[in-house]
Parts: C-alpha cells; sequence; structure tokens
C-alpha cells in the first residue's frame, strides 16, 4: 500500500512538471503568433499612410482600408503635434489565462507607424482574442489530456491492485484452510504445502507457509511445555510442594484404576491429628512449619520404596502409593512412620502427630471404594492411640459393612473413655494486662485409651460431636475439673472450661449443668464457660437460654474464637457475655499486619464500652505480646506465655 500512495505521488509531480512545460510552448507559440501578427499589422498601416494626407484619415476610410475593426484594439491618429485626431475602438479584455500569459510575456504591446511627411502618426493595439481563444482552448485541452494521461493509469491501478488483493488475501485463506486440515490428522510440516490444490493457490506462497507451518510447530510445543508447567503447578501443594488431590486423582486412574498391565500395591492415608490445635493456640505459622515437618517424614520414609508417590489431599491428610510392596511390608512402613511421628512429638512437645490408614490396592480398583475402605482404617487408627497406624484387610471387613467400621469403633472407644472416666486435665493460664484485669485459667482435656495411651484430642472431639456423644463428654470434663478444684481448694483461682454449642442449646444438659452447678454453688462463681461464636450463632435463641442460666447461677460466659464469623454487636449486647477471647489468626504477625491491629484496636473499643474484656490467645513471641499490650486488650494466652501443664 505504501508503494501504491508513492506512485500516485509521482503521477502527480510528473502531471505537474508536463503542465508546467506544456504550458510554456503554448505560452511561446501564443507571443511568437501575436508577434508576427502585430508585424503584419505595423507593415499593412506603414504602406497605407505612406500618402496619404490628414484629410484622407476618417473613420469611414480607415475601416474600408484596414479591414472592419477586427484586426486592431484600438487604432489612434496623431498630427505633427502629436494631439489626437482620430481614435477608434476601445481596450478588449482577454481570456483570464491568456491575460497571464500576455503580461508575462509582454506580447501585446503598442505599435506606431509615420507617413513619408510625417504629419500623421499612427498608435494601434492588435485586437488578439482569437490568439488568446485559441491559447486558452490549447491550454485546457492540453491540462485535460494530460490529467488523463497521468490519473487514468492510478485508477486502473488501483482496480488491480484491489483485485490482487482480493486475490491474494483468497489464496492466503485458502493455504492456511488447507494447512490446518491437514494438521489435523497429519504431523509432517514438509508435505503441508506439496498438495496440488495449494500449488495451484499459490506456489510461491508455499516455501513462505512451510516456514510459517515450522514456527508454528515450535510455538505449539512452546504452549505444551508452558501448559504442563501450569499444570504441574496449579496441581502442586503450596505449602509441601507436593502433588494436590488433582494430581493424586489424575495418577491413580491412568497409573493404577485404568492401567493395562496387572499392578498391586499399597495406599495409605495420613493425618496430622494437630493442626487445628496448632492454627488455634500457636497460630497458623505454626501450624505450616507443622505439616511441612510432617511432608517430610512422609517423604523421608516413602522414598525407601521404589516408585512411591507422596500427595497432599487436603489441609491435614496426605496420600502415599507404594507400588508392588504387599501387606507385610506396609505393616513395616507403618511401624516407621509411627516411630518417626513419636519422635518429633517428644522434640515439640505435642500429645500427638498423626495417624495413618493403610490399605492394599489392585489395579481396576475404583477410587472411590479404596478411600472409603483407607478411611475405616484411619477412624481404626485414630482409635488406638497417639501416632497409630492401622491396616485395614480384605478379611477385616464382613459382609461388606466397612463404610461404618471406623464409627462403630470410635464409639466404643468413646464410650470406654466416658464409663472409665479416663481424662487427663491440663491447665493454661490467661496473664492480665493492668492490676485491675481479672483473668482464669483455662482447663484443657486428653483422652486416654484402655491401654493408658493417649488419643489425639481434635480427632476425639470431632468424632464424639460426630457421633452426638459430646453432651456426654462436657459433662465429663465439668465433673472431673469440679472435683479436681474441690480436692486441690483453688479458692483464689478463677478456671475457664470450653462447652461445644451442641451442648450448649440442649436442654437436658442446661438442666444438668444448672443442678450440677447449684450443687456446689461456692464454686460457680470461679467458673467460666467458653463456648465458640460460630456455635453461638447457630441458635441465638438456646444460646440466650444457656448464657442467662450460668449468670442466673453465678458463673461467667467468654465468647471464644471471635472475629471468624459476623456476628454483630447488637447479638453480645443481647447475650452479655462477660469476656470474649479473640481468634489466634488475628494474632498470627500482629506486629506488621496494620489492618488486624486496627480492628482489634476496634473490637476492645466496642467491647469496652458495652462492659466485655477482651483477651488475646495465640500469642508465640514478645513482639505479638508487645503489640497486644499497646492495643489495650486486658489479657493474653499462648505458648509465649505459658505452656498447658497438668494440674
Amino acid at each position: 500500500m505504501a508503494g501504491f500512495k508513492k506512485l500516485i505521488f509521482l503521477q502527480f509531480i510528473s502531471w505537474l512538471l508536463f503542465s508546467a512545460v506544456g504550458s510554456f510552448f503554448v505560452a511561446s507559440s501564443f507571443d511568437s503568433a501575436v508577434s508576427k501578427a502585430q508585424m503584419s499589422a505595423q507593415q499593412m498601416v506603414s504602406n497605407y499612410i505612406q500618402e496619404k494626407t490628414m484629410t484622407d484619415m476618417t473613420p469611414e476610410h480607415i475601416r474600408l482600408s484596414l479591414s472592419n475593426g477586427d484586426v486592431f484594439s484600438t487604432f489612434i491618429v496623431r498630427d505633427f503635434s502629436g494631439q489626437n485626431i482620430l481614435q477608434l475602438g476601445k481596450p478588449t479584455q482577454l481570456p483570464f489565462l491568456a491575460d497571464i500569459i500576455a503580461n508575462s510575456f509582454n506580447s501585446i504591446r503598442p505599435q506606431f507607424a509615420v507617413n513619408k511627411t510625417k504629419d500623421i502618426k499612427i498608435e494601434f493595439v492588435i485586437n488578439a482574442q482569437s490568439q488568446a481563444s485559441l491559447l486558452q482552448q490549447s491550454l485546457l485541452l492540453m491540462l485535460v489530456i494530460s490529467a488523463l494521461v497521468a490519473f487514468i493509469p492510478i485508477f486502473y491501478m488501483q482496480a488491480i491492485y484491489k483485485k490482487l488483493n482480493r486475490n491474494v488475501s483468497m489464496t492466503v485463506a485458502n493455504a492456511v484452510d488447507v494447512y490446518i486440515t491437514q494438521n489435523q490428522v497429519t504431523e509432517s510440516i514438509e508435505e503441508d504445502f506439496n498438495t496440488g490444490k495449494v500449488t495451484e493457490l499459490g506456489a510461491e506462497l508455499a516455501p513462505s507457509f512451510n516456514r510459517l507451518a515450522h514456527f508454528l510447530k515450535s510455538k505449539q510445543e512452546d504452549i505444551k511445555s508452558a501448559a504442563h508447567s501450569i499444570k504441574q503447578e496449579a496441581y502442586k501443594d503450596v505449602v509441601t510442594g507436593l502433588g494436590n488431590r488433582n494430581m493424586f486423582v489424575e495418577y491413580y486412574e491412568h497409573q493404577i484404576e485404568q492401567a493395562n498391565n496387572k499392578s498391586f500395591g499399597t495406599l495409605a492415608m495420613i493425618r496430622c491429628s494437630e493442626l487445628q490445635m496448632i492454627n488455634q493456640t500457636r497460630g497458623y505459622q505454626k501450624g505450616d512449619e507443622y505439616i511441612r515437618a510432617v511432608s517430610d517424614i512422609v517423604k523421608h520414609v516413602s522414598g525407601t520404596y521404589t516408585g512411591s508417590q507422596v500427595f497432599r489431599l487436603n489441609s491435614s491428610d496426605f496420600a502415599v502409593i507404594l507400588p508392588n510392596v504387599p501387606s507385610k511390608e506396609a505393616e513395616q512402613f507403618g511401624e516407621t512412620l509411627q516411630a518417626r511421628f513419636t519422635q518429633y512429638q517428644q522434640n515439640q512437645e505435642l500429645a500427638s502427630v498423626a495417624n495413618a490408614g493403610i490399605v492394599s490396592y489392585e489395579s481396576g480398583k475404583p477410587l472411590g471404594e479404596l478411600l472409603s475402605v483407607v478411611d475405616n482404617a484411619m477412624s481404626m487408627a485414630q482409635s488406638k492411640q497417639a501416632n497409630a497406624w492401622h491396616l485395614q484387610r480384605e478379611s477385616d471387613i464382613v459382609n461388606n459393612v466397612g463404610a461404618g467400621f471406623g464409627n462403630q469403633n470410635w464409639r466404643r472407644v468413646i464410650r470406654e473413655v466416658i464409663d472409665s472416666r479416663r481424662v487427663n486435665l491440663m491447665m493454661q493460664n490467661i496473664m492480665p494486662i493492668g492490676k485491675n484485669v481479672k483473668a482464669y485459667a483455662e482447663i484443657q482435656s486428653r483422652f486416654k485409651t484402655e491401654d493408658n495411651q493417649m488419643l489425639p484430642t481434635a480427632s476425639f472431639l470431632a468424632m464424639a460431636e460426630k457421633l452426638e456423644m459430646a453432651i456426654e463428654i462436657d459433662q465429663l470434663i465439668i465433673d472431673s475439673s469440679l472435683e479436681l478444684i474441690k480436692t486441690r481448694n483453688f479458692n483464689e483461682k478463677f478456671f475457664g472450661i470450653n462447652v461445644t454449642a451442641s451442648s450448649a442449646h440442649s436442654d437436658q444438659f442446661v438442666i444438668w449443668l444448672e443442678r450440677r452447678l447449684l450443687k456446689d454453688g461456692n464454686l460457680a462463681s470461679k467458673l467460666i464457660f467458653e463456648v465458640s461464636e460460630f456455635g453461638l450463632q447457630q441458635n441465638i435463641k438456646a444460646s440466650k437460654r444457656f448464657i442467662d442460666m450460668v449468670h442466673r447461677v453465678g458463673a461467667r460466659i467468654t465468647v471464644e474464637r471471635f472475629g471468624v464469623g459476623l456476628t454483630s454487636f447488637k447479638f453480645f449486647r443481647d447475650l452479655k457475655p462477660d469476656f470474649i477471647k479473640m481468634d489466634a489468626s488475628y494474632t498470627r504477625g500482629l506486629e506488621e499486619d496494620k489492618n488486624n491491629q486496627y480492628f482489634m484496636r476496634l473490637m476492645v473499643d466496642l467491647a469496652h464500652r458495652i462492659g466485655v474484656s477482651v483477651f488475646a490467645e495465640g500469642v508465640e513471641s514478645q513482639e505479638e505480646k508487645h503489640i497486644v499490650e499497646t492495643l489495650c486488650l486486658d489479657g493474653v494466652q499462648g505458648y509465649y506465655i505459658e505452656k498447658p501443664k497438668e494440674i
């Protein structure tokens, strides 16, 4: 397109030059013709007046002798002294273009003639109208013809260019269609454009399109590589760098479930039992460190088995695939894991680390069925002891009732704990900030099996609530706490006891708790019952009934894990709790998070206006404690302040 514009420009310049040269030659011809006409007219006038006298110079005689006036524009007769005796005609205006040229060349000038006696002097200007008209017609004709000669090819070439462009576009489009069609079924680039159809469309384009095909093929490989990298990132767990659940499902389906060759092996599920507790009491950063540590242990132990694969399925679960590992070797895997978990537990002063459920698999077995079996194995492991593992064999599942076997085993373990009252009570103090602030010590529970092995607390309480046994567990904890307080004679201390939301909303539990507290009326004022904010929100009417009862017997209420829900302060004004305990997620990184600082300060101001004290939990460092103090909270709790200890 740029070349075509250049052509138009050159044609236009050529036309201007040709017009200028042509105009010059036409003007020169006009000047020459006018000069000849003037010389002829002067010769004619000189011959006419040679023998004439003044009396012969009449208008009629002059017109008769010197034509009818078409030859001269003006004709002036003067005497010997130069006075005008006679003047014929008037100066005529030439056409516009002729007038410009005549003035430029000074072509038409007055002419003079004198007779022999020199008593008659003639001055005349010829009439050049005919030459001027001819000049103007010639100029216009020359300009028009030159313009046609110059611009007709442009319009013609423009039409050719459009047609050529359309043909090229169609050729390229058809060639691309052929390329796309061929590349749907072939990988040969060299033969993509060697068909007769493409050659007919434009043989000159084939080499270029072959180069384009090579380029697109290389880009396709780059895209495939990038897509693979993106897929790997999308299938990767951020904290541990392991493959996530999607990668696990894809691996199992392609390598095991849909495998052509017969294969067998072991699938192990590892569940981190203390993640929730660590997140709440030590902060999410510690929780991530805990997960990475468990991941490292699992990778180290499984790395001794050829072809092993490790995945992180969700926040607390890992999956390990051990190809070609029979049940006997799987038991050794479980033993090694338990030993490593126990060692880490002792180093980190945890109640437990993780449990493992182990099952065997064969190729072709659906993943959903296998996960159901391994989940049963996990339930069995959790009901044994800290860091326990359980290998689920086919012979263990009788009459295909495996789906409920794990729950039944948990129910047995929880019932045995309740009946045997095997609960250990720990205590963690809340440090008050300020002289007039009243704080208390939170009582925390640990549970043991009949073999005196510690059960994972979070799993135990979750299963108790799932199996609708939480009320009995809460009753066991409260009874044990009251008995311990009486026997230890803690007259000056105040104690916080956790109550599940399901118990707080149960009329049967509320009636039992009121009677129990009235029985030991002197201890009721020493107790503070902690219920989660989320739990209270589930049934506001029942929550208010529970809190009113607690206040009626002289005890107090703490709303724990505050800030994770959407409860308004109108809700707290109606329920009238005594304390709120900010969720540990607000304490994590508090020294750097200005938003959390602002939120906590706002909560403190609002809570103090309605007479509620505010505690912070999960304080893990000196910096966090300092920030909490500057935000005017009433107390702090966490591993930096004090670790849980036996009462």
